[in-house]
């Protein structure tokens, strides 16, 4: 059986999506605080959050299916192999974030102007933004990043517990669901206890994340608006979250085969 199918592609397509989005949840305070307009800011960046979402909904079942057909004598061979490659995908559109955050805060800025003044109408927005006016503007804007993005950020300025608490929780969450449904394969007689581990691992993983890294983040971007921080500031410990997120779909790949197996153990004390 071949481990790259057509299926495996488009599940591809949907995390690196979903990765890209998430990603750039981060230029969204650094936009927000450079017009001063963090509530507008988090309003649009719903309707790309609402894209993410989908793109989820629709991955899961395709994921979950290629258990389904893979080959009874080769499974866990297949599945780790194809499972690992979606876990590259989460990596690649880590990256695919990280290359367009210059241009998507430039971008992103001047849509949140354009909002305010069409009184918060979002299919406005969307029409303004499909016109070629627009874009010839837009095109002007793309850039790659640069050193000088963290010219002058200090050590001191750096988080070091909250880029290591960003990079366990992102491992933590690329894997809640493949680890489950690999699971499935290792416990056969606990497959569906197992499978349904997925939403305890990344529940725990969710609440991580809006305990620990998101209010840091979002203190920093209100103290930019409010004149007691420096966006410059801002901006590096923001590109410093955005590295932890790229390691910690790294540190995925190393988790994957022991996470699976710990879920496996665990599901013991459930039946």
């Amino acid at each position: 059986m071949e481990v790259i199918t057509g299926k495996l592609l488009l599940i591809f397509l949907f995390i690196f999506i979903i990765h890209s989005i998430e990603t750039l949840a981060y230029a969204v305070r650094l936009s927000g605080a450079r017009v001063k307009m963090i509530a507008s800011a988090l309003a649009l960046f719903n309707v790309m959050v609402i894209v993410s979402r989908l793109a989820n909904m629709m991955q899961q079942p395709f994921t979950g299916s290629l258990i389904d057909t893979a080959p009874p004598e080769h499974a866990l061979k297949v599945v780790e192999e194809q499972y690992r490659i979606l876990i590259g995908a989460s990596t690649a559109g880590t990256i695919a974030g990280i290359i367009v955050f210059p241009t998507f805060i430039a971008l992103f800025s001047r849509a949140i102007i354009h909002l305010a003044n069409e009184k918060g109408s979002i299919p406005a927005l969307i029409q303004k933004g499909l016109s070629i006016e627009f874009f010839m503007r837009g095109w002007k804007h793309i850039r790659l990043p640069k050193r000088t993005d963290i010219k002058g950020l200090r050590i001191s300025d750096i988080p070091v517990k909250l880029f290591l608490i960003n990079t366990i929780i992102t491992a933590i969450y690329t894997i809640g669901v493949l680890a489950a449904l690999y699971a499935s394969l290792l416990v056969p007689e606990r497959a569906a206890t197992a499978v349904m581990a997925s939403g305890l691992i990344n529940g725990i993983a969710t609440i991580l994340l809006v305990v620990f890294v998101d209010p840091k983040v979002s203190v920093l971007a209100d103290d930019v608006v409010n004149n007691r921080g420096s966006y410059r500031t801002l901006k590096g410990v923001s590109l410093m979250m955005v590295s932890s997120r790229l390691l910690g779909t790294l540190l995925a790949q190393a988790l994957f085969i022991p996470g699976a197996k710990y879920v496996a153990w665990f599901t013991k004390f459930i039946v």
